[in-house]
């Protein structure tokens, strides 16, 4: 059996969509788990599309994401270039493209736009959202196949503009199998001619890859169930060309919660708006596996290496995968309690301070969050307090559980307020002390001590910490300035 060789080959044009990042990622497991070969290549053919710093992005996704390859651009393996623009240098694409004329399964076309034009023709129905839209198909109609010898040299010596197409059979069917959806099976006449060779000189992203398949001597193929369309194409180019066929792996749709295609506009559809969005790149790479394939024991924590181990592609579902934000978010807070303390703090430091924006005990702050937030971007949300005392409502010390109100709240607060500025060590421990000794004099729960002064102290319902923490992260003067507030709202009532 051939050594597993599987490629994860994007186009620079943006950010990496969660589905294009699920096909990397698939593609580096099916390679990993047996021992295999994960390569990048570059696919620039579509110059049109080509957005300037993109290859960067692919390369930072990639490393954050932890699918490092074995080959690409940067990684000579002995297939290279692994840029299709490069290898176009060399002319394979245009010498392929040629060979397959010789065998008549191509040909030349020389049609001009407005011709195509008169060949389209609407199709299905509009749906309620595209309402200015009208579906069309282009099928070409073979003009050019019946071009004589002599016209098409004489057309070649005038420079006059062509585009190389596929020449589909008209009669019969052509078959191929894929790993999830089994053998399918299409009619040579739904097929386009579909060109291999654009009139720039650079090939189609369907003809490169399958060249590119080849001399690369790719086994496993991972894509998108969009292209499953274009597979019969494919296989009648391998076909032609007398090579072996890849493992097609054609992957279900990602849809959103409504069960719509995951638009990119949505705002969470690629790994960098998910980072932004203080996501971790180990919890978007474990969510993103379980897209449609979980594990023999429905573990769903897990990490990158024991997804290497269990990671089958015949288990994968065809069913679409709902990108489901709510368990996203579960998953990442898992991942936050699970976190290391110091690289926990590290990443949370920047978050910190642009909430606190004054010098306050950062480490402390970080530790009472760890495992009250989802994701970073929660913090600035559960902290902002400590750098500004929110305007508050006075209704929030009452709580029917601890039995507090407004009035026995006020009470706690004058009381205590002497003993706090009597305090010389200002410690989280001698803070404790004062307000559990004075729950005890008084005989009361230990809540009704407590929500008063965390309420003054914060003017939030709920926060990270409680009185203790708070008041020592804050400082004596501060504290004692929240209260003295707290205590002006309530006898103002």
């Amino acid at each position: 059996m051939n050594k597993i060789r599987t490629r994860y080959a994007p186009s620079p044009t943006g950010k990496m969509h969660v589905g294009n990042l699920r096909t990397a990622l698939y593609e580096y497991l099916i390679a990993k788990h047996e021992d295999g070969t994960f390569v990048l290549r570059i696919e620039d053919t579509d110059q049109e599309r080509y957005v300037d710093g993109a290859i960067d992005i692919i390369y930072r996704t990639l490393e954050g994401a932890g699918l490092i390859h074995d080959e690409g651009p940067d990684k000579d393996g002995g297939y290279g270039p692994y840029v299709q623009s490069e290898r176009m240098k060399s002319g394979i694409y245009l010498e392929h493209a040629k060979k397959l004329i010789e065998k008549g399964s191509a040909y030349y076309c020389f049609c001009t736009k407005d011709r195509l034009a008169t060949l389209k023709k609407a199709v299905g129905s509009v749906s309620e959202d595209e309402e200015d839209e009208v579906k069309e198909i282009n099928k070409y109609d073979k003009h050019c196949l019946h071009l004589s010898k002599e016209e098409i040299e004489k057309n070649l010596a005038d420079a006059i503009p062509y585009v190389i197409r596929q020449n589909i059979p008209q009669d019969g069917t052509t078959t191929f199998h894929d790993a999830i959806f089994g053998n399918i099976t299409v009619d040579n006449d739904e097929l386009d001619d579909m060109i291999l060779i654009k009139s720039d000189g650079f090939p189609t992203y369907n003809f490169a890859n399958v060249v590119d398949d080849h001399l690369m001597e790719i086994t496993h193929v991972v894509r998108g169930n969009e292209y499953l369309s274009s597979t019969p194409k494919y296989t009648r180019l391998y076909e032609d060309f007398g090579w072996e066929e890849p493992e097609y792996v054609h992957l279900p749709l990602i849809t959103n919660e409504d069960h719509k295609k995951l638009s990119k506009r949505s705002g969470h559809s690629s790994y960098e708006d998910l980072i932004e969005q203080g996501f971790l790149s180990e919890a978007i790479v474990n969510f993103v596996a379980l897209l449609g394939w979980s594990s023999p024991s429905n573990t769903e924590i897990m990490s990158l290496e024991e997804l290497i181990r269990d990671f089958d592609y015949r288990n994968i579902n065809k069913s679409p995968a709902v990108f489901d934000m709510v368990k996203l978010r579960w998953m990442n807070g898992e991942y936050i309690k699970k976190m290391e303390e110091d690289k926990f703090y590290t990443m949370a430091l920047p978050y910190i301070k642009v909430a606190i924006k004054k010098d306050l005990d950062y480490k402390r702050i970080a530790d009472l969050v760890k495992t009250r937030i989802e994701t970073l971007c929660d913090i600035g949300d559960i902290i902002d307090f400590f750098y500004e005392l929110p305007d508050y409502d006075v209704e929030m010390f009452t709580h029917k559980k601890m039995k507090t109100n407004s009035e026995n709240s006020l009470d706690v607060l004058r009381e205590l307020l002497p003993r706090f500025e009597a305090l010389e060590d200002y410690s989280e421990t001698s803070i404790e002390s004062v307000i559990m000794s004075y729950v005890g004099e008084k005989q009361i729960k230990n809540g009704q001590g407590l929500w008063p002064v965390r309420t003054a102290v914060s003017g939030k319902q709920s926060t990270p910490g409680g009185a203790y923490e708070i008041m020592s992260i804050l400082g004596k003067e501060e504290s004692l300035y929240r209260i003295n507030i707290a205590i002006d709202k309530l006898v103002r009532i």
